[in-house]
């Protein structure tokens, strides 16, 4: 079992180094059928702040700051309203109504291939990042919104993939203190080799994508970026309509 948590590990921290995100996506659904949905959730949220963490100093000089806090601020106040939302509706009609949300605006985005600003990009910053938080505590697909806002904005993707470090980092550190006070202080059942393993194949995934990013075109990683996007919708409405039918 723990052989498979770390391959998941390895591969969630190979799509981090190389596209900027795509470590919870990637992992968290084996993560969390083997180690159950409570500690599944919490070591995929804390390799996931400790890959971005490992991330920062490589791409230190790329990371857009101001940029940063008008995208982090408004992702770490949302995650309260939908902390209370997740407590008031069922998970299955959040994740299926996130996913077609997703979907519905990345292709919409995708279509618009001409203007050079569409929308001013504070506001828009200010939307994709509430919409991160927001998703990302509702069904945990908070990168797809970035993704929409990068394509919209045209916004590099040395500079996108560099400064959703810091970002994930914050939101996850946010989300990991909500979860912990909630549960009352419970930490996943897991002993000390079990977390040797993880945090070794954890570093194994990132030497990986230190290793191939440097032969990957910023298109190519780009394209990586929106295929990550799609896929994080896509699976947010399988698994959202699945549980409405079961």
């Amino acid at each position: 079992m723990l052989a498979l948590v770390a391959l998941a590990v390895v591969i969630g921290a190979l799509s981090q180094r190389i596209t900027g995100m795509g470590f919870a996506l990637v992992a968290s659904p084996l993560i969390v059928i083997l180690l159950g949905p409570f500690d599944g959730v919490l070591v995929v949220n804390l390799c996931g702040v400790v890959s971005s963490l490992l991330i920062i100093p490589r791409v230190w000089r790329h990371i857009e700051w101001r940029t940063l806090a008008w995208l982090a601020i408004p992702a770490v106040a949302a995650i309260i309203p939908g902390s209370l939302l997740v407590t008031r509706l069922p998970g299955s009609v959040l994740q299926l109504s996130v996913g077609v949300l997703v979907i519905v605006a990345l292709t919409a985005t995708l279509l618009i291939t001409r203007a050079e600003h569409i929308v001013p990009a504070r506001p828009a910053a200010i939307v994709a990042g509430a919409a991160s938080g927001f998703m990302n505590t509702a069904a945990g697909v908070g990168g797809p919104a970035l993704s929409i806002y990068a394509v919209l904005m045209r916004w590099p993707q040395v500079n996108f993939a560099a400064t959703l470090q810091p970002y994930f980092v914050i939101v996850g550190s946010s989300a990991l203190i909500t979860k912990t006070i909630f549960s009352g202080g419970v930490v996943p059942n897991l002993d000390v080799a079990s977390w040797i393993l993880i945090i070794g194949s954890l570093l194994v995934g990132l030497a990986l994508g230190e290793v191939l990013t440097r032969h990957i075109s910023h298109r190519a990683a780009r394209i990586a970026v929106i295929t990550v996007a799609y896929l994080g919708g896509t699976v947010a409405i399988i698994d959202g309509a699945l549980a409405l039918a079961s």
